[in-house]
């Protein structure tokens, strides 16, 4: 579980709540017509931009943010190492009695190829192919939260016209001012809120996941590979290093 992404929308709603709520009730900040405006007119528009299927993931996709489970890449070098230097003494079949241990999918999936005698350099491009299509699939859950960051402020803008023009066409009845300016600044509030605390933040924690992940699973397919070869697991540790910030790099190896 991810808990800077909890902590920062309680922290960011909870602050901006309190402030709503100094001196004033929060009852008028809630305006049923302006959140109809935003809301639906952002998921209408994003249903334009998106076919039904691509938005309807994007919901599992957002759980990513929240129910996430990182790999750090320097255990996940130790591990590979650790799997090299088994293959290397026992046999690359050996490999098999790890598998029931492995909890992360593509790991598994990369060693049952390996036991099943696939050639390396077939391996790393079957490997390669399935992040290629990670990436691209992580790459368009994040831009449907763009697309409601990006919309979310343009209805909030309608809004405001709309409420603008009531209240220009009512000007002689000065009781009906006051709720259509509501609508004109509810909605732009409205807009902001759903874009700037919500959608966008979103967007970039999906894009910053991604890039986690698929410099996880690169580093998987690279020393696969070479334990496949056969290479000696000193040589593969230090090839895979070049995955890790020099900081990180701690060699498993007595000199």
């Amino acid at each position: 579980m991810d808990l800077s992404t909890i902590v920062g929308i309680i922290s960011a709603f909870t602050l901006m709540i309190m402030a709503m709520a100094s001196g004033s009730s929060l009852l008028i900040f809630i305006d049923i017509p302006s959140a109809l405006i935003v809301v639906g007119g952002t998921i209408g528009a994003v249903l334009i931009h998106y076919p039904f299927g691509d938005v309807f993931r994007s919901i599992s996709i957002f759980k990513k943010t929240i129910l996430h489970k990182t790999t750090n890449p320097k255990d996940r070098v130790k591990t590979l190492v650790e799997y090299a230097g088994k293959a290397r003494k026992e046999g690359v079949l050996s490999l098999q009695s790890v598998l029931n241990d492995v909890d992360d999918e593509f790991l598994a999936k990369g060693l049952q190829m390996a036991v099943d005698g696939q050639e390396p350099e077939t391996l790393k491009e079957l490997l390669d192919r399935e992040i290629d299509y990670i990436q691209e699939r992580h790459e368009n859950g994040a831009d449907i939260f763009v697309a409601f960051g990006t919309y979310a402020p343009a209805m909030g803008m309608i809004g405001t016209l709309i409420g603008l023009v009531k209240m220009l066409q009512s000007l002689n009845d000065p009781s009906s001012i006051g709720p259509a300016m509501a609508v004109a600044l509810l909605t732009t509030f409205y807009g902001a809120i759903i874009a700037n605390v919500i959608c966008l933040p979103v967007a970039g924690k999906l894009k910053n996941r991604s890039a986690s992940e698929v410099l996880d699973k690169s580093l998987i397919a690279e020393g696969l590979k070479l334990i496949l070869k056969g290479e000696n697991p000193r040589i593969i540790e230090q090839k895979l290093h070049a995955f890790l910030a020099p900081k990180e790099r701690e060699s498993n190896f007595k000199n």
